[in-house]
């Protein structure tokens, strides 16, 4: 998320997943005697089944590094970057930080999730999305969550490298309205669409839907998650009505 150019702030460590606990300990092995070959040190602060977190350091200079057990289930397939290599498309960055915001009170995250909910997609087609991701929640449970969440005092945020000042007066009231709009999407969506994104054919990106009209009718189709991540379907009918419209954009996912 952090990789954007107008990200909100600037992350203090870099995160590399893999898919199977297995895969995290090959790959922190591999990459430890690369590291080292080439003159880094690196010292071990924590390691565990699926999780290891080491300060690799060379010269004065250090960052910390975790290699971590994440999922393959994604909505959409990785992106690749010159700098990064292979990230998550950004609506699997924004739904990794909802659920992780509903499980711990961190500046860190509240910031990261009001930059996706006015940068990537608002927070009730997240929450909505989110029952996909994780089944054992449903988007009025993980709402109930997040409304227990506050955002902190000021201090706490001047620890943070932010691109810029943070209001934290400003953000709550940012947060309860963003809340209360995911609660009236929510309702307003129904049980046969949980768990999904949607997407606008033409336009090629990621929308919330307008109650008082159908998909076709907006040009949209459903979309949902897989191991590996999938590409949205293009159906006919989404493609005729978007004609209609004089939309003549490409349709790929941002």
């Amino acid at each position: 998320m952090h990789f954007t150019p107008h990200s909100a702030r600037y992350s203090d460590d870099l995160d590399f997943f893999h898919d199977s606990e297995a895969r995290v300990a090959a790959a922190f092995a591999a990459d430890r005697a690369h590291l080292e070959t080439a003159g880094y040190v690196v010292r071990v602060e924590l390691s565990q089944p699926g999780f290891i977190r080491a300060v690799v350091g060379r010269d004065g200079d250090a960052t910390r590094v975790d290699w971590a057990h994440d999922s393959a289930w994604r909505f959409l397939p990785l992106v690749p970057d010159p700098l990064g290599g292979w990230l998550l498309h950004p609506i699997d960055l924004a739904l990794n930080k909802l659920l992780a915001l509903a499980g711990r009170d961190e500046p860190r995250d509240f910031v990261d999730i009001l930059y996706a909910h006015r940068t990537i997609l608002p927070l009730g087609g997240l929450v909505w999305a989110a029952a996909g991701k994780d089944p054992g929640l449903s988007p009025r449970s993980l709402l109930e969550l997040l409304r227990r969440r506050r955002p902190g005092r000021p201090e706490e945020y001047r620890r943070l490298q932010l691109a810029a000042p943070f209001d934290v007066e400003a953000a709550h009231a940012v947060w309860r309205r963003a809340l209360d709009e995911a609660e009236q999407f929510v309702r307003s969506r129904p049980a046969t669409e949980l768990g999904c994104l949607y997407f606008a054919v033409r336009r090629g990106d990621f929308t919330l839907p307008a109650p008082d009209a159908t998909l076709e009718a907006q040009g949209l189709v459903v979309h949902y998650g897989a191991p590996g991540g999938v590409l949205p379907k293009l159906t006919e009918a989404a493609l005729a009505t978007e004609d209609v419209d004089g939309s003549a954009d490409d349709p790929l996912p941002r």
